[in-house]
């Protein structure tokens, strides 16, 4: 059985989604704090156990029978996630888990200046100790393109902080790709990277929203301090904007540049790009 951590959220349910396509539903599990959110789950087949991250028994409980496990990273701030994936990480050793699979992050590297690439590192460690094989999925940003880019659209400029290259994937795609990696069982063990084939900067994407509007789409640079005041003007709350900034130190840095063909390999196509995406949403 493989049994899937987070599967209520965005990575997590998709996740489910694509294994449903390649595996009997009743070779799936899922785990997720609140069951009846799952429910859709449950009329299709799939076992549905409640538990939390800070709930060692009922983990035990709802990972029994599990031969892998699809440990999707926990993403609250305020939490400790380092030993909320340990509690996980023991949970599923003790069901008898053979292989742990993580969602980690592309970039993770001492000193990155991001801040979750710490508990993803030391996650990533206390796999590498535990008894079950592990894969960490180092996957690419892919948050909502439109959402990072701001109103592009209406503005004709993309006003965020000075950048470097980011090889963004599409959330989806991961999804696929993790599914496959959950249902194939492909021989790699350890961390790998999930990304395009390329990654690019906002003045690529300004020139290729350029190039499908027929438009000028101008790169607009503020200070760091001027764009975080803006963000906290438009209702972000100053934690998070200086968590984002953290993103964008860390891309000027190149700690995102590097690439992988895995993903490439792994859907057994090219997977969209960011002109692929923005063409979904151009109106000329």
């Amino acid at each position: 059985m493989i049994v899937v951590t987070g599967a209520t959220g965005g990575l997590g349910g998709a996740t489910v989604e694509h294994l449903l396509e390649r595996v009997p539903a009743d070779r799936i599990g899922v785990s997720v704090r609140d069951a009846t959110k799952a429910r859709h789950l449950a009329d299709r087949g799939v076992r549905v156990r409640q538990a939390s991250y800070a709930d060692p028994a009922a983990l035990r409980k709802s990972f029994a029978g599990a031969e892998q496990v699809l440990l999707v990273s926990g993403n609250d701030p305020s939490a400790d996630l380092v030993a909320l994936h340990r509690n996980t990480i023991e949970a599923a050793v003790a069901a008898g888990a053979e292989r742990i699979v993580y969602t980690s992050q592309h970039g993770v590297a001492p000193g990155n200046p991001y801040p979750p690439s710490e508990f993803h590192l030391a996650t990533e460690a206390m796999l590498a100790e535990s008894p079950a094989d592990w894969t960490a999925l180092r996957n690419a940003a892919y948050g909502p393109l439109e959402q990072v880019l701001g109103p592009w659209r209406e503005t004709g400029q993309i006003v965020q902080p000075a950048d470097g290259p980011v090889p963004y994937v599409d959330r989806d795609e991961i999804a696929e790709a993790t599914a496959i990696v959950l249902a194939d069982r492909p021989s790699f063990d350890g961390a790998v990277d999930l990304t395009a084939p390329r990654a690019v900067t906002f003045d690529d994407v300004a020139g290729i929203a350029s190039e499908l509007t027929g438009r000028t789409i101008s790169r607009v640079v503020p200070g760091d301090e001027q764009w975080v005041a803006d963000q906290i003007a438009r209702g972000v709350p100053e934690q998070m904007a200086r968590l984002l900034l953290t993103f964008y130190e860390a891309s000027r840095a190149g700690y995102f540049a590097e690439t992988s063909p895995l993903l490439t390999q792994l859907l057994d196509r090219e997977p969209a790009g960011v002109r692929a995406r923005l063409e979904e949403g151009v109106t000329v």
